[in-house]
């Protein structure tokens, strides 16, 4: 049977060839081998037929106008594929060349996303057409994968728009603009406001534009805003680099860094010089680690968690309609306003009216925000907050088909909230407890439906963090997972599902990190370099900063509810130098953190003012030895978070590796460069058995905390490697199933 072809061909009575692009293959259109077979054999057709045809019209059958490149090639390159990625690169960019120098108007007809590889096919167009809906995404996003844009991504967009614009605009960031932004941009030319009218407006300006050709190919082209040889942007272009590496803080992102390059080296070449810089810094970026562990995670990795996770057929999504809030404190406050923002009825509780009443303004500051930037219109504001009802009368919520307990992190205050809203809702209502520490089976206790009753974490800011960490309690049902997995989908949240104990996985893990560096201090680090030494691993946050921001007296209060429940179960409590740092800041400095106006830092008017003077005075003894290796502190707070990672593995309370990677990356800052807490097992310098041998280096330099778990060396000694599937990953391997 003769395969058809990924681009038909229709040519009507004026000479117009319309290629739709419709790859039978697969659900969407991409540069693989067989469509650029097509398009070379298509570009031909139009070349033998001359004047025959006075224009092309590029459209698509798919619901996306063109998609980016196959991500799993980029987890299989390797340096040795170098060659043969330049050559496929480079056919793809001749045969784009050829497009729009065929001496023929060539317009793309833009109906859905036009990302990455399709944004780059339709800057070959002489002119592009979009649909006007804002649901439609056009960028080059590739650098949010660690990745460069390609096929003259880069090149195209630099001579359209300029360098200044192209960088911060569309590359640097990975934007995904609207079709109308698109246009105010300069990316689009025109819009339409229904499919139906792509068509004849393609035809129309081909009619118009007979002779036309890209502004580049002309004889009078100027770059906007100059080449880095022209004295008007010579004398601003220093400041991108430098800018860079600020926003970048010295963490390991190449890609970010390789754009940059290939957008100013290329501007001051011909046109097939800036293709084959672009291609040569795109297949370094493409063929190193960086790449493999970001595409991993924020891929694949991204896309199980968010994915149906094994749903059964049979089992069809449930939606919330109305959901009943314990708590308008910070927390409570900022889950009604996601949870409103859904289309879901809150009904918002506190003790009094006036709690319940301030919980909610906390919704309406964010709002008049929205409005104020155009993000949001006056009648979508207000349609929000009617959604918010506040009051100290938890009977109000007696159809609530969803109940979040979002009160003190303290089990008697939980227990009382709990046993009084049960009672007054639906009785197959989700029940649900948003707690960070507390174990969600000895919380179950408080209801008499423990089946129905489960761990949802949120993370500060709500309406900015996107993960929620799901905990199942020993008696949830799947059923109740399954309607609080629909829930997280519905809010808008990327889940993780972890299984019950102290800590679950993100707390757990984090905690180690600020412990690692809060231990640093006190043998004398200086607080600028732990600072430094966090930013330049890539965390967001650095430690101290965070540990401010988290408050000191939480994390006593949460290691004094460790402490005590160790206790109880007759387990020896082995405590950390950090916590007696912790109690020092608190009970002899008074410094609990941003909140409390000191801590770690300095406050001014809310605002960290510096790092207080008063903690080289913290460590016992002040280090004489020569300062720590940078690289030291660096892989101290990375191996001591994965090295508990590794144990939630191997306890059972992460089953999932691309939950754990997800987590760890959307949750708590583990820096996104490695692709998570298991992928930076897989992607150091040697794969997992470089991971055990470092990690043996740092256990002999600075504590048993570093020895890796036996799991893990044999893991390493077998050749295997982190993974939820048997595909192929980084640097080849056999995979490690769930």
């Amino acid at each position: 049977m003769t395969q058809r072809s990924p681009i038909g061909w229709q040519r009507d009575a004026d000479g117009v060839v319309i290629l739709t692009l419709d790859d039978h293959s697969g659900a969407e259109n991409t540069f693989n081998a067989t469509f650029v077979r097509s398009l070379v054999s298509a570009l031909g057709q139009i070349a033998a037929e001359g004047d025959a045809v006075s224009g092309v019209v590029i459209a698509s059958a798919k619901p996306a106008f063109f998609a980016d490149g196959d991500p799993l090639g980029v987890l299989t390159a390797t340096r040795a594929d170098a060659s043969a990625i330049t050559a496929a690169l480079r056919t793809v960019c001749e045969e784009l060349r050829r497009l729009e120098t065929l001496g023929r108007p060539v317009v793309a007809a833009i109906a859905g996303d036009a990302l990455g590889d399709g944004l780059a096919l339709a800057l070959a167009a002489h002119h592009r057409i979009a649909l006007d809906e804002d649901a439609i995404g056009l960028g080059l996003p590739q650098v949010r994968l660690g990745l460069m844009p390609g096929h003259g991504g880069v090149v195209r967009t630099v001579r359209l728009l300029g360098i200044a614009q192209a960088l911060t605009a569309v590359l640097l960031q990975g934007t995904r603009h609207s079709p109308a932004r698109a246009k105010e941009l300069g990316l689009i030319d025109e819009l339409v406001s229904r499919p139906e009218e792509l068509i004849p407006a393609a035809k129309a300006w081909i009619a118009a534009n007979a002779e036309a050709v890209q502004p580049w190919d002309r004889e009078d082209y100027r770059m906007p805003g100059g080449t880095p040889a022209s004295p008007k942007l010579a004398q601003f272009l220093p400041a991108f680099p430098a800018n860079l590496r600020k926003q970048l803080k010295g963490a390991n992102y190449p890609a970010p860094l390789a754009i940059m390059a290939a957008a100013v080296e290329g501007a001051e070449l011909d046109f097939d010089g800036a293709i084959a810089v672009e291609t040569r810094y795109l297949v370094n970026v493409a063929t190193g680690q960086v790449a493999k562990n970001m595409v991993q995670a924020f891929h694949f990795d991204l896309g199980r968690a968010s994915g149906r996770r094994g749903r059964p057929a049979g089992r069809p999504p449930v939606a919330a309609k109305h959901a009943v809030i314990l708590g308008a404190g910070m927390m409570g406050a900022a889950i009604a306003y996601v949870a409103a923002g859904a289309g879901i009825e809150i009904t918002l509780t506190d003790v009094s009216r006036e709690a319940a009443e301030h919980g909610k303004s906390y919704s309406e500051g964010l709002l008049e925000k929205a409005v104020a930037s155009g993000r949001a219109s006056e009648q979508q504001a207000a349609a929000l907050l009617a959604r918010i009802t506040p009051t100290a009368k938890v009977a109000e919520a007696g159809d609530a088909d969803v109940v979040i307990e979002a009160v003190f992190e303290d089990p008697e205050v939980k227990a009382a909230a709990l046993r009084e809203i049960e009672p007054l809702v639906r009785a197959d209502a989700l029940l649900a407890s948003n707690t960070s520490t507390l174990p969600i089976s000895g919380l179950a206790g408080y209801v008499s439906r423990p089946a129905d009753f489960i761990g949802l974490h949120f993370f500060s800011p709500v309406d900015k963090m996107p993960l929620l960490e799901i905990i199942k309690g020993q008696q949830t049902s799947e059923a109740t997972l399954w309607r609080a997995l629909d829930f997280a989908a519905q809010i808008g949240k990327t889940p993780i599902v972890v299984n019950d104990s102290r800590g679950f996985f993100t707390s757990r893990v984090i905690t180690t990190f600020i412990y690692e560096a809060l231990g640093m201090l006190l043998e004398g680090v200086p607080a600028p370099s732990i600072e430094q030494a966090a930013s330049q691993a890539g965390y967001p946050a650095p430690p101290l900063a965070l540990s401010d921001e988290l408050n000191l007296g939480l994390l006593r209060k949460i290691r004094n509810q460790y402490k005590t429940a160790a206790e109880a179960e007759g387990v020896p409590w082995t405590g950390h130098p950090a916590e007696g740092l912790i109690d020092e800041m608190l009970d002899r400095h008074n410094r609990g953190g941003r909140l409390a106006g000191a801590g770690f830092y300095d406050y001014r008017d809310g605002e960290r003012a510096g790092l207080w003077p008063g903690l080289a005075d913290l460590a016992p003894q002040p280090a004489t030895a020569p300062p720590l290796p940078l690289r030291d502190l660096e892989e101290r707070m990375l191996f001591v978070e994965t090295i508990e990672a590794v144990k939630c593995r191997d306890e059972g309370v992460i089953p999932s590796v691309a939950d754990a990677n997800v987590g760890s990356i959307l949750g708590i800052g583990f820096p996104g460069w490695t692709g998570g807490v298991l992928q930076f097992v897989n992607g150091y310098d040697g794969g997992p058995a470089g991971f055990v041998a470092r990690a043996s280096e740092l256990a002999a330099n600075y504590g048993e905390r570093f020895v890796p778990p036996p799991s893990l060396v044999q893991m390493a000694a077998a050749g295997e490697r982190y993974s939820d599937i048997a595909t192929p990953a980084a640097e080849g391997g056999i995979s490690r199933g769930s």
